[in-house]
């Protein structure tokens, strides 16, 4: 039975993949003319860590380099999204809908600390999770499965007893690595690989149909 639904945050609750996406490929174009937008959609789901080593393996340039460095923060430093404005509007309702119905539900992304408060605090969303989770508070996240074995953990569920909502192939990995049933957001516009996922839904209203499903077949 399925006690928890866990939310991955970018690309689930907020449309935000594509403005991070053009923003650092405008960002970098400037300086190599050459680089092409698809060899970035590696950073879609990834950890800042990670992030960092994609774009430095992009451009060609050292990731620890004093250099590099100093190039990668200002990519963020004019990347101000309006994340009201690209929060998929059936969250705050599904989300009090899914506690309604006696769910638990948590946050588990590899977004840092400090980007979910700014995402929660802008949305109003701060008091509708259980349990919220930073990729960047465990040596490895995603695909690494350990951030969503945590968050089972600290919710006192059994991995098969919960939901994952993901949309990367980095997220959908984890939580298929972790034992969890993954239902996977449709997004073309990346070339995820959603093959490990149980469920694909076009919108997020479709979870409360994928947790009918799930008590059908319990």
């Amino acid at each position: 039975m399925i006690k928890a639904v866990i939310f991955d945050m970018d690309g689930v609750l907020i449309d935000s993949e594509i403005i991070y996406l053009d923003h650092i490929y405008e960002k970098l174009r400037l300086l190599y003319p050459n680089i092409s937008r698809e060899a970035l959609f590696a950073v879609v789901g990834s950890t800042t860590k990670r992030t960092m080593e994609i774009i430095s393996g992009v451009i060609g340039e050292d990731v620890d380099s004093p250099a590099f460095q100093e190039l990668y923060a200002g990519l963020w430093a004019d990347c101000r999204p309006d994340y009201p404005s690209i929060l998929r509007k059936e969250v705050p309702e599904l989300l009090r809908e899914l506690h309604r119905k006696g769910y638990l539900v948590a946050l588990a992304s590899s977004t840092s600390r400090a980007g979910i408060e700014d995402v929660l605090t802008s949305c109003g969303l701060k008091g509708d999770f259980d349990y919220v989770v930073s990729g960047e508070e465990f040596k490895e996240s995603k695909p690494n499965p350990e951030i969503y074995l945590h968050t089972a953990n600290t919710l006192k569920c059994e991995p098969k007893e919960c939901l994952v909502v993901e949309d990367s192939t980095y997220g959908i990995m984890a939580g298929h690595g972790a034992g969890m049933t993954v239902t996977s957001v449709i997004d073309d516009r990346f070339s995820f690989d959603r093959s490990l996922a149980a469920y694909s839904i076009n919108g997020l209203w479709e979870v409360l149909d994928v947790l009918e499903k799930l008590k059908e077949i319990e």
